[in-house]
């Protein structure tokens, strides 16, 4: 159904912490630039057929050169916090050994000034890009790589120390794991289930040691990890489809949420994925206690929800009305989870194809609050994908993503009103950049560019945020939308 914005102005909670998001291989470009090593996204980008048009992030939005415009960008903003992440390959281009003097120095500088403009600070230690001859030693389904980055965490941490003060050790690990090693949607490209399931034990197996590693060298730091949550509904009432759903569920949320917050996976995911290998044999005394190490704050990343049905209740589904999008079929992972998903043709999407729903968040939000309870929880990611374009006056009118970042504000704040521990919305992105396999095709920004010069230009949304933010409220998105066009 289409998405109505709310006609009311609602004041954002004092204490409640606003700001932007973005990764590096997406935005810094300058991939050999003072001996930075090569990751598995410039090995899977610069392999033909990967991504969209072929393109890479050799050059993206050349932020390692242009940083100081950025935050000068994000101060003009006014946004409170900047998360942003850490290139491994840029810090040990082999993954292992010695940092990179240069290549600390560079997060050095970003951090020190982003303090100087009064933005706090959220480092991100990996956002996908595996330093390419850990790949080539096995990758994540290989034990050795959480030592290696419980290495890597230490240097960083080391190296920015207090200045950094808020800590998120890995960045959507389902889709390191599953999009990574299973699907082969994403880099290194492989698709093998057990791959992935020894893979999504060592990723978190790595969180529960980058968190030991930065609190044993910035005492006092908030560490915690982004997840990327997803409600599931089933297409019906019928045993089948809620069964189907209670798969994906698990697959999806509780395979991390049970080990991170309960210290065990969740029996239903241990039997349904018994006899995949390596899968989950990978699991050793200690490990349980390892990943449930205590957290200060949990990231939630959120762009829309899951409809599926059964498989064998493909056609009973969109008898129904539901649509079932072109290859869900040839899904590996929702294959061997025996479930089809589905789209509700009545919602309005993004140009992700993703179904725009903001009351999702506020299910999402209220989720995590009872599966740990008490826990702050940051919206470290939220945001669309639109078609823009700019007007020959050279504005960018991005109603449509004004719309949306308000509606997702809005559930955010009706989570915390009804006791979730909300305490901090990041928008996703601050400029468009690399959008992973689908290469430039996609902007997020909240900034234009123009990739062939580098130029930024704000749009609409941008306006609408700085407002907000001055203004300490959302007002009905019609009046926002003059404003910001004012």
């Amino acid at each position: 159904m289409p998405y109505a914005p709310d006609r009311i102005a609602v004041p954002l909670p004092a204490g409640f912490v606003f700001g932007t998001a973005t990764a590096a291989y997406q935005i810094e470009g300058s991939t050999e630039a003072a001996g930075r090593g090569p990751s598995i996204w410039d090995t899977f980008s610069h392999t033909p057929g990967k991504t969209r048009n072929g393109d890479t992030g050799d050059v993206a939005c050349r932020h390692y050169e242009r940083f100081e415009d950025d935050l000068d960008l994000m101060a003009e903003l006014g946004v409170g916090a900047y998360r942003f992440s850490i290139s491994w390959p840029r810090i040990q281009p082999t993954g292992k050994g010695p940092a990179s003097s240069e290549g600390l120095d560079f997060y050095r500088r970003l951090v020190s000034g982003l303090r100087a403009r009064g933005i706090s600070p959220m480092v991100t230690l990996y956002h996908w890009d595996l330093p390419q001859p850990l790949e080539d030693a096995g990758g994540w389904p290989e034990r050795d790589t959480v030592s290696r980055f419980a290495e890597f965490a230490a240097i960083v941490a080391d190296g920015l120390g207090a200045e950094a003060a808020s800590w998120i050790t890995l960045n959507e690990p389902w889709c390191s794991a599953w999009l990574g090693y299973g699907s082969g949607h994403h880099a290194p490209g492989k698709r093998d289930i057990g791959l992935a399931l020894a893979a999504h034990h060592h990723l978190l197996l790595a969180h529960g040691e980058a968190v030991r590693a930065i609190r044993a060298s910035v005492p006092g730091a908030r560490v915690g990890i982004s997840l990327n949550l997803q409600p599931v509904r089933p297409a019906s009432d019928h045993p089948d489809d809620v069964a189907a759903a209670r798969r994906v569920d698990g697959n999806h949320n509780r395979i991390y949420t049970g080990p991170l917050f309960a210290g065990a996976y969740p029996a239903d995911m241990l039997e349904h994925y018994r006899g995949h290998t390596p899968g989950l044999s990978v699991i050793r005394d200690g490990d349980p206690e390892t990943i449930a190490r205590p957290i200060d704050f949990v990231g939630i990343n959120y762009y829309s929800t899951a409809t599926v049905a059964d498989e064998s209740r493909a056609q009973a589904a969109t008898a129904a009305g539901y649509c079932v999008p072109a290859g869900s079929r040839d899904d590996l992972l929702m294959t061997d989870l025996r479930a089809v998903g589905l789209a509700r043709p009545a919602f309005e999407r993004t140009a992700m194809g993703w179904e725009v729903e903001p009351e999702g968040l506020t299910e999402l939000l209220l989720m995590v609050h009872a599966v740990a309870p008490g826990t702050p929880v940051y919206v470290t990611e939220n945001g669309a994908a639109c078609n823009d374009y700019v007007d020959p006056d050279g504005t960018i009118r991005d109603a449509d993503r004004i719309r949306y970042l308000d509606g997702h504000i809005r559930a955010a704040l009706r989570a915390r009103e009804q006791g979730a521990s909300v305490a901090g919305y990041f928008v996703w992105s601050l400029l468009d950049n690399f959008e992973w396999a689908f290469g430039y095709s996609r902007r997020f920004g909240l900034v234009w560019m123009d990739y062939p010069s580098g130029s930024r230009i704000a749009k609409d949304s941008f306006r609408w945020y700085q407002q907000a933010l001055a203004r300490n409220s959302l007002v009905p998105v019609a009046d926002a939308l003059a404003e910001a066009r004012g």
